[in-house]
């Protein structure tokens, strides 16, 4: 008898909590880059790149980015040998975390998760596939050339996009006008961190 009233109860718990964690798991995530020209909220979407997200909150989480800058800027001026011209800044973590960097991930290519390189997107930089570790870019105007199919990259394999600038475009925009040599910034604009919200 008190056998049959647990089997009852598990079954009855199961199903109820089954769907909570999916829905946990599918909740957007924020976080905010902190920069030394101002703030940049950010949602990230574990539903559709998972490995992405995770991948990026372990560096946050372990504070890599404290330190670390948007390096590399690149707009129309700066590509002269690119037939394929985009609009990007890009970060990385603090170079003096950077010999603790984790293993490479898998690309999740934008035909499998949906998440385009739109205005404000957020992706992984690479070289080539299933090479993308801590260095992050943020587009400025819709980047269609960086989605699976583009021509950006050789391999037309595409960047993964996990995310969108929800606030602080501004912030964006200023770092994209700051000062370059070619496409590094002279100086880096320097990330104060990166926090989940």
């Amino acid at each position: 008898m008190i056998g049959s009233n647990i089997g009852i109860l598990l079954a009855l718990l199961f199903p109820l909590t089954a769907p909570i964690v999916a829905q946990e798991m599918e909740t957007p995530i924020q976080v905010k880059i902190r920069t030394e020209l101002g703030d940049v909220l950010v949602e990230l979407y574990p539903d559709r790149a998972p490995n992405t997200v995770a991948n990026f909150l372990q560096y946050v989480d372990g504070e890599f980015f404290d330190g670390g800058t948007f390096h590399r800027t690149v707009h129309a001026d700066n590509q002269p040998t690119d037939s394929i011209r985009i609009a990007v800044i890009q970060g990385d973590i603090s170079s003096d975390r950077s010999g603790d960097r984790f293993g490479a991930i898998a690309l999740e290519r934008t035909n499998q998760t949906g998440l385009k390189h739109l205005n404000g997107s957020v992706s992984m930089a690479r070289s080539g596939p299933d090479t993308a570790r801590s260095s992050f870019f943020i587009c400025l105007g819709d980047q269609p050339e960086l989605d699976y199919g583009g021509r950006r990259n050789p391999d037309g394999q595409g960047f993964a996009a996990f995310g969108l600038v929800l606030e602080g475009m501004e912030v964006v925009r200023a770092v994209h006008r700051s000062t370059a040599d070619g496409q590094s910034l002279t100086p880096p604009i320097r990330i104060l961190g990166i926090e989940r919200l």
